[in-house]
């Protein structure tokens, strides 16, 4: 094997082999190892982080199955970010919880792994092999907390789902490489450059569906709302970052290099998914009590809005897309801090109404939720806005004025939601107080709040840096 390969997956072999250390560390000294474990899980994220940055070399490795190119980098650098951020978030949570096992750090980085593996995969096969690795860990951590019947059952649900999602990819995967005879999205490509047939179609839908329940797009959500509740609350926020981000980089992947010749059929799956998650997303949402849950159907509905982008299948719409997975990352972390954030004295509460007053009890916390919110919401000017105002505009260029309408629609249907929750912060009797903010949640809340509601400063770095990324796929 050439050193060259070797170069460009460096982050990648820097986690597994840092993961197998963690393992045997924590193996030996036992559970007192768990703050050794997670300071060094969050020091290797951050050093695969900065490698990525540093590192020149693009190209293909391991005879085109791994690319490395200006979106993987960026991509690549997102999910890290979830990663570390994910893992700072379940410090305080896993000393009060019950929680603190150092299993849980190293199943992060491991999951992380396959997702690098997830976004640079130029091959049916390393696609689903790093799917795989992401979806095994998973499974484990939304199980974690073994002493909770809600986590236990929320990572059988995950599980069983997921098992039956990964054998509609890997159906979907077979059929194509039986029409095409190719596993590479390269040969896929040129081979779909000529007549398709109906099973090469069937194989495309299947694919597509195996990867819209990785993105929990409708109608492959129904994990969703159950996995968002059961899961302890870093898990779920764990599960709202990092893991979408690497799903929706590998859609754009799939869609835009191995299936790009069959732009019109994809396509019309895309458009009917971002219908079907807007509507869901925003009017199942009304109705819900628990604060993870809502968030859990908030996460299917931002996840539409981000597919509108990718059904225009332009320059602009991907870029759109890469943008709103940014900038929902930011909004999301930033909304889970302050749902880890809302303890009293006899422990975690999950209810929305819990939240009545919070303006007066702790006016700060209300203030920061406020925005994160209105962003959520997509009021102008904070950076929520702009996700949507990207993904509108790329499908009004590609004249799906009918998706675009609906979106719209879904949005302001939505924004009731959040509102409600605002008008229960400053607006209703308080109720009890939380006890003091963890420093790892302050200092989350004031990068992503600041991110949030300074968007405007730096939204023109941002959107060159969404659109060196989305030329990867045009140029």
């Amino acid at each position: 094997m050439d050193i060259p390969n070797l170069a460009l997956a460096t982050p990648e072999l820097l986690l597994g082999v840092g993961a197998m250390v963690l393992l045997m560390v924590g193996v030996f000294i036992g559970d007192k190892s768990t703050r050794i474990v997670t300071g060094l899980s969050v020091a290797l994220i951050v050093l695969a982080g900065i490698w990525l940055i540093w590192l020149p070399a693009t190209g293909e490795a391991f005879h085109g199955a791994f690319v490395m190119d200006p979106f993987a980098r960026l991509m690549k650098i997102l999910v890290l970010i979830g990663s570390g951020v994910a893992i700072a978030m379940s410090v305080g949570f896993a000393r009060l919880e019950n929680f603190d096992r150092f299993e849980y750090p190293i199943l992060v980085v491991l999951a992380t792994l396959g997702m690098l593996l997830m976004v640079s995969a130029n091959d049916l096969i390393s696609l689903y092999l790093g799917l795989e690795l992401q979806a095994l860990s998973l499974y484990v951590v939304a199980a974690i907390n073994r002493d909770s019947l809600r986590s236990t059952e929320a990572g059988l649900k995950y599980f069983v789902l997921g098992a039956l999602s990964s054998g509609m990819l890997l159906y979907g995967a077979s059929m194509v490489y039986g029409f095409t005879g190719h596993t590479g999205f390269d040969g896929i490509a040129a081979a779909m450059a000529g007549e398709r047939s109906l099973g090469l179609v069937f194989g495309i839908v299947f694919v597509l569906a195996g990867i819209a329940f990785k993105i929990s797009a409708v109608p492959f959500h129904m994990w969703t709302p159950d996995v968002y509740e059961g899961a302890p609350t870093p898990v779920t926020a764990f599960f709202a970052a990092a893991p979408k981000i690497a799903a929706m980089a590998m859609l754009i992947r799939v869609v835009q290099g191995a299936f790009e010749p069959a732009s019109a059929d994809w396509r019309q799956i895309i458009t009917f998914l971002a219908i079907a998650s807007m509507v869901l997303g925003a009017f199942a949402a009304i109705g819900q009590t628990n604060i993870k849950r809502l968030m859990a159907y908030s996460s299917i509905g931002h996840m539409g809005f981000a597919l509108v982008g990718l059904a225009a299948g332009s320059e602009e719409g991907v870029s759109g897309v890469v943008l709103y997975m940014i900038i929902y990352m930011a909004m999301t972390l930033g909304t889970f801090a302050c749902i880890l954030a809302m303890r009293r004295t006899d422990g975690m509460v999950e209810n929305i109404s819990d939240l009545a007053g919070l303006s007066r009890t702790n006016p700060m916390m209300a203030l920061v939720l406020t925005a994160f919110m209105f962003s959520l919401a997509g009021i102008p000017p904070l950076a929520g806005f702009w996700a949507k105002y990207f993904v509108f505009l790329a499908a009004i260029q590609a004249e799906l004025y009918l998706l675009s309408v609906i979106g719209v629609i879904a949005s302001v249907v939505g924004a009731f939601y959040y509102l409600r929750i605002v008008k229960l912060m400053w607006f209703d009797e308080p109720e009890q107080g939380f006890v003091g903010m963890a420093s790892e949640l302050k200092i989350i809340l004031a990068i992503t709040s600041v991110f949030t509601v300074f968007y405007v400063v730096i939204a023109g770095p941002m959107s060159s840096i969404a659109t060196a990324a989305a030329r990867t796929f045009f140029s």
